[in-house]
């Protein structure tokens, strides 16, 4: 960044395309692996990488030419605080499903940090069956919000003159209601092009039907048992080790 003046992200694509080109050091380091290990490629979190330039795909282009091809899998990780937030977990839903079909790898989608959410909350929004029912049940809670907003500013611009003890209240004047009617006016027209997009990307995800979460807790080992399972049998890891056969099972019962 300092010797070509590069922002974080520009700096981050100059690496990826540096490694491209000297993909011999790569192929070095995982060759020094043994078949049966696991292993773990953490790779940088900006999405540009995965979505809107292809040096991630390229990369797992040339691995697939080193033999790898069928024992890879991508895991795609999206803050579980997101899921608190409906439009932003529609978006993360958005950018999995978009590094899946980039990537054209066996993909599974993990919710991390679930251990500083309410864990009912993320349940009642894993549980809902569509995108779009999500989407609905988040618009209908946000309009209940804003006519109770709307409600409190309309009380605090009405005045209350105190006469002989008794309570008058003075209406809003003409230009008052002509100024609220035209705010609540742009307001609905900027929710109706919203809505019409975001439901468009509703429709999308569940056209497709193929994002779904793993919720993992870093405190809870079975979260982590679970979400590891789930990569072990994406990419068949242990498929090929030896079955033992029943002989061999009847020498361990003898021996015990």
């Amino acid at each position: 960044m300092e010797e070509l003046g590069l922002g974080p992200n520009g700096a981050l694509i100059y690496c990826m395309e540096f490694l491209l080109e000297n993909m011999d050091w790569l192929e070095d380091e995982l060759n020094s692996f043994d078949d049966d290990e696991l292993l773990l490629l953490d790779c940088p979190g900006q999405i540009e990488l995965y979505t809107h330039v292809p040096v991630m795909k390229r990369i797992i282009e040339q691995m697939s030419m080193w033999g790898h091809n069928s024992r890879m899998a991508s895991v795609f990780i999206v803050d579980a605080t997101f899921v608190c937030d409906a439009p932003k977990f529609i978006s993360g839903s958005l950018l999995s499903l978009s590094a899946m079909i980039a990537l054209e790898l066996p993909h599974i989608n993990v919710l991390s940090k679930c251990d500083l959410v309410d864990i009912e909350k993320v349940e009642s929004v894993l549980e809902e069956e569509t995108s779009t029912s999500l989407w609905h049940r988040e618009e209908y809670a946000s309009r209940k919000r804003e006519e109770e907003q709307e409600r409190e500013e309309e009380n605090e611009r009405r005045r209350v003159v105190m006469v002989g003890g008794a309570g008058t209240v003075v209406e809003l004047d003409e230009e008052q209601r002509r100024s609220v009617v035209e705010r609540r006016q742009m307001v609905e027209a900027r929710r109706t092009k919203y809505n019409r997009l975001t439901e468009a990307i509703c429709g999308l995800l569940d056209d497709y039907s193929m994002v779904s979460f793993i919720p993992m807790n870093v405190n809870d080992e079975e979260s982590i048992d679970l979400v590891l399972m789930h990569v072990d049998n994406t990419i068949q890891y242990g498929e090929d080790q030896e079955v033992r056969g029943a002989d061999q099972d009847d020498n361990v019962g003898e021996d015990e």
